[in-house]
């Protein structure tokens, strides 16, 4: 059975009807229409903004609001080409033939009339759209078509600024680009009436650009003006001005150009125009400026120009690289500084005054590289070299750490550059602590001793300064030349702070010897008393010194041929401190010790200290009758003093302030047949005199070699010590790491070449503390 499917009827709809015209509804356009040119007019007092807003409202119920929308849009085109064409161009600056002041008024003339034109507008556009709010929230922007009053902005940015007909945009840039050149000349103009244009410009909106017209129009042509004026405007200041006031001249366009920004430009001009103007008058020329011959960079240092310094690390800092130039530039300025220091170490030719203090405190006449004075000289001028960058670091550059950082690197390098430095500083401090902290506060005294600790941190090889420290340490503990034992604490202290307690555990112990020494000594003489011996016929004190934590020679003894009173005295010693020591031996340091003796001269008997070595001298002329002599070799061979001791205790008993010895012939060199004679009509205001030995203080080559060689014997044994503790640590360890990781320990101590380490290495291997690995030798 067959079936057959009927398609079902569609039902054909008209075509929908346009809406007929309703004159109705043309009469409500009309009245709306006649209603903003009346507003346009300045008329809004005489209508009724509740009948326009109701006839508004009709034309979109009744579907018309497109109608609506596009009338109001004609007529407001309408009034703004009208405006643009009779208002606006007449007011065009004419400055052809007219001086400047009569340009930046007839600029602002026409700056003011664009101002009244925009409020006019903008106020007309407020009121038609309170007039079709109701069109605005339910036709407008359901169809995200521009609302009315933004329509009106864009018409005004179409019709006026924009005009297709009229070249005022060319204009107006022209006249705000006259007017901020004028004000940068020194010309005063009508800020107001700029910032009203710039105001319009920012509130219009550039909808293809996605900016406002300022940005897209009036900023680019701005900062290409403005890059230009400070090209000419830079070599011109470069030269008529010296650093400080092309510096002085940068603050005060900058400042002038923020304030401009602030006052009248947008916001978003400000990093723009600030990195033209550092781009141009400063990145471009920060080395010129820096290199300005009698006023630059070094000149203000050599001053201590703080605010100029100061100024410049503020300008400069604005830039990618002018603070990385400028620190460069310091750091070269110290280096070169400090090597004219060190060369003065060479080539000093200034003869100190003699102080009056006779023995070893009197300077010689000459002045070589290695006296104690050159030593002084070279860390004080450091030390005012310090004081000088430091007052820069802080009141300059802001304590910049980068700058204190380069900065104690040259102090570093010059430094080390002088092989004698950790014994110059030792020096320095060594006579501070002797004489140079009398009178002083206790701040002072701490002020001073934080100085020379900072050299001492700038000093690489601090095992050496640790010798030369020790060395002088122990004269000043033995001969009671320290001011204060308070400072010589502190000192100490501030060592174990930088260094370690390790560094300082000798140090510490040489106090303690002294200390325990005092006891040992009453312990003496009580022991004298109850034992019922024969005393002495000298009085006799002993310091007892731990041979490992001071500097000499525990073993050998100096050669010398004791007077019988003395060995006696020794003896004695001996004996009540074997009774309490068994197992200890003693071994006698003359050159180290002092003495008091008494002296009858003509006129005077007087009380003489002298070093142990001046007193056997002395002792010698108690036999010599009066009017004779005995030669350097004769003393020499009666005493069996080595002849630098010999020398110099001669020289202070015959050659310094207080002279108990007549040499012939005069001069401070002694040489072996050099005749003395005592000096019998010695006269002195003083009871007891003090006769220190002169030395020379700074080491000489070959005493410096040996120390030198001492040194290098000890860190031998200090790599040797540190690789050892490594390797048991890590067991196994690559070569170069190995090496690596034994400089990074010794570093606080000394700079252990790897060529050292490796020899060292070496030797632990023939010992067989280590082994290389089978596999990877």
């Amino acid at each position: 059975m067959a079936m057959s499917a009927r398609r079902p009827k569609r039902k054909i709809q008209a075509p929908r009807k346009p809406p007929s015209s309703d004159p109705q509804l043309d009469k409500s356009f009309d009245l709306l229409a006649q209603a903003i040119h009346e507003i346009h007019r300045k008329n809004a007092s005489i209508l009724s903004f509740e009948e326009l807003y109701r006839n508004a409202y009709s034309m979109v119920l009744q579907k018309r609001a497109d109608t609506l929308y596009n009338g109001v849009k004609g007529v407001i085109s309408e009034h703004l080409e009208h405006v643009a064409e009779t208002e606006v161009v007449p007011a065009f600056v004419k400055t052809a033939g007219t001086d400047a002041r009569a340009s930046a008024d007839a600029g602002t003339s026409f700056l003011m009339t664009l101002k009244r034109v925009w409020n006019d507008h903008t106020t007309s556009m407020l009121m038609i759209r309170d007039i079709l709010m109701y069109m605005d929230k339910n036709h407008v922007k359901p169809a995200n078509m521009p609302l009315v009053y933004d329509m009106g902005l864009e018409l005004y940015r179409d019709k006026v600024i924009r005009s297709p007909k009229h070249p005022i945009q060319a204009q107006l840039t022209a006249v705000l680009l006259d007017q901020i050149k004028m004000e940068r000349k020194g010309e005063q103009i009508d800020r107001s009436a700029i910032k009203a244009a710039v105001d319009m410009l920012v509130e219009l909106y550039d909808n293809e650009q996605k900016e406002n017209v300022y940005v897209v129009d009036f900023e680019p042509q701005y900062l290409e003006t403005s890059s230009a004026f400070y090209l000419v405007e830079s070599q011109a200041l470069l030269a008529e001005c010296d650093a400080p006031e092309y510096m002085r001249k940068i603050e005060k366009r900058m400042n002038e150009e923020y304030n401009r920004t602030r006052h009248y430009l947008s916001p978003v001009t400000e990093s723009k125009i600030r990195n033209i103007v550092e781009t141009q008058l400063i990145t471009n020329h920060a080395k010129t400026i820096m290199e300005m011959e009698n006023s630059g960079l070094r000149p203000m240092l050599a001053a201590s120009a703080i605010d100029d310094l100061s100024r410049m690390y503020k300008l400069f800092s604005r830039v990618p690289e002018g603070l990385n130039e400028m620190r460069a530039y310091i750091k070269n300025y110290v280096l070169e500084l400090g090597g004219l220091i060190n060369a003065k170490v060479d080539n000093t030719t200034e003869a100190p005054k003699k102080e009056k203090d006779g023995g070893e405190n009197e300077k010689p006449a000459s002045n070589p590289s290695g006296s104690l004075y050159t030593a002084l000289r070279w860390v004080q001028d450091i030390l005012e070299l310090q004081e000088k960058f430091d007052k820069i670091i802080e009141f300059a550059v802001l304590k910049d750490k980068s700058f204190q950082t380069a900065i104690n690197e040259a102090f570093e390098t010059f430094i080390n550059e002088n092989s004698r430095s950790p014994e110059y500083i030792s020096l320095f401090i060594d006579e501070n602590l002797k004489k140079g902290l009398k009178g002083k506060t206790e701040e002072e005294v701490d002020n001073i001793l934080d100085h020379t600790i900072t050299l001492f941190r700038f000093i690489r090889e601090k095992d050496v300064f640790e010798r030369y420290y020790k060395q002088h340490l122990a004269r000043r503990l033995l001969f009671g030349r320290s001011v204060s034992d308070d400072a010589e604490r502190s000192m100490i202290t501030k060592l174990k702070v930088e260094c370690g307690y390790q560094f300082t555990t000798k140090l510490e112990g040489m106090f303690n010897d002294i200390r325990i020494s005092a006891d040992t000594v009453i312990a003496y003489k009580d022991y004298l008393e109850a034992s019922g011996m024969e005393k002495p016929k000298i009085d006799m004190s002993a310091t007892i010194l731990t041979s490992t934590f001071w500097p000499m020679s525990a073993a050998t003894s100096p050669k010398w041929i004791m007077p019988p009173d003395i060995t006696a005295a020794c003896q004695s010693f001996e004996k009540f401190y074997y009774g309490r020591h068994n197992g200890r031996r003693l071994t006698w340091q003359p050159n180290m010790g002092t003495a008091d003796i008494k002296a009858n001269f003509n006129t005077k008997r007087h009380e003489l200290n002298v070093s142990t070595y001046g007193m056997a001298i002395l002792l010698l002329f108690n036999d010599v009758p009066e009017g004779n002599f005995l030669t350097a070799s004769d003393i020499q061979s009666q005493t069996d003093v080595n002849d630098v001791d010999l020398k110099r205790t001669l020289q202070s008993l015959a050659c310094g302030k207080y002279k108990v010895l007549i040499k012939d012939p005069k001069g401070k060199e002694v040489d072996s047949q050099d005749k003395f004679f005592l000096n019998v009509n010695f006269t002195c205001p003083l009871a007891r005199i003090k006769i220190q030995t002169v030395a020379t203080k700074v080491e000489t080559e070959t005493e410096r070699k040996s120390t030198h060689e001492k040194v290098d014997k000890l860190r031998k044994h200090q790599i040797e010590a540190a690789i050892v503790r490594i390797m048991k640590d890590r067991k196994t360890m690559d070569h170069n790491l190995l090496i690596a990781e034994v400089v990074k320990q010794l570093s606080n101590r000394f700079n252990p070449s790897p060529q050292m380490i490796k020899k060292r290495i070496e030797e632990l291997i023939d010992r067989e503390y280590l082994e290389r690995n089978a596999g990877d030798r």
